[in-house]
């Protein structure tokens, strides 16, 4: 009996160590730990651990979306509105830190959609409910459904063309562009009464930048300007001018600068459908 237990621990011990000397082996991964696999010179190798600086300021984008929520649902609408434009800087920021420094990593670029998800999808679509369309009971909700379920599969939408389109163009409007829509009527006219002519401006907003999210409309990404290279003096005059505008009134020159962007598309898609029709018929 003694003898067969000690066959019976033998192989044991046997699996333990060919499980831990194995390729890829999952016993030396830290539990709890983040281990990505890269390609350097064409060999798989093995990294723990996240980068802090790129991950800190999506973490910082992800807490300005959360608190926007909190805001909305205190019924303080123009922190929420503000909290949101906080976190499109902060998500501009983290991929062009990430790729400064060199430290992209499959990790990152996870976190930082799914942290998108929430600052410019779900805040947003909660703001307005909050502050306009909790009124209209199933039409509101349904509404504000439409818009983050069009963030959510605008994201998902451009995680998986990466690489696959025109860097000149997005497919879809954006969802910081959509999010600085909402947003920016958020901020406008969060002073205002409840009237029938607000909340129908609110639907059509939310609703709209919802289905174009979604739809197969080209913006420019303006990915192509080149910001490195030299340019004439005056072009520092307008970049002071921009933000003298700004600085008058921020709410109504950014709901408008977003909301001409989310319009540009459609006009821009009726324009070129004009001009091919025109070139067929001749």
């Amino acid at each position: 009996m003694t003898k067969e237990r000690e066959d019976t621990e033998l192989d044991q011990r046997a699996r333990e160590s060919e499980l831990s000397s194995g390729s890829g082996s999952e016993c030396d991964i830290e539990p709890g730990e983040v281990v990505e696999e890269e390609l350097v010179e064409g060999a798989p190798v093995r990294r723990k651990g996240i980068y802090l600086l790129p991950n800190a300021l999506t973490t910082a984008s992800l807490f300005s979306g959360f608190y926007a929520i909190v805001s909305a649902a205190g019924g303080v609408y123009d922190n929420a509105a503000i909290a949101i434009f906080v976190s499109m800087i902060l998500d501009g920021l983290d991929g062009r830190v990430a790729r400064m420094t060199n430290t992209q990593s499959k990790f990152g670029e996870e976190y930082d959609s799914l942290a998108d998800m929430v600052a410019f999808g779900v805040a947003p679509g909660f703001v307005a409910f909050f502050w306009s369309l909790n009124g209209l009971d199933k039409i509101g909700w349904a509404v504000t459904f439409i818009y983050v379920a069009g963030a959510a599969l605008r994201l998902a939408r451009f995680n998986t063309q990466i690489g696959s389109v025109d860097k000149k163009y997005f497919v879809g409007l954006p969802s910081p562009a959509a999010a600085a829509c909402v947003a920016g009527l958020v901020w406008c006219f969060h002073a205002y009464d409840p009237a029938a002519w607000l909340t129908f401006l609110t639907l059509v907003v939310v609703g709209g930048t919802g289905v174009l999210m979604v739809s197969n409309v080209l913006y420019r990404s303006f990915k192509d300007l080149d910001l490195r290279g030299r340019v004439p003096f005056a072009a520092i005059l307008l970049v002071v001018l921009i933000f003298v505008v700004v600085a008058l009134d921020p709410a109504t020159v950014l709901f408008t600068g977003f909301l001409v962007y989310a319009l540009s598309g459609p006009v821009r898609a009726l324009f070129r459908g004009k001009v091919r029709r025109s070139s067929k018929s001749e």
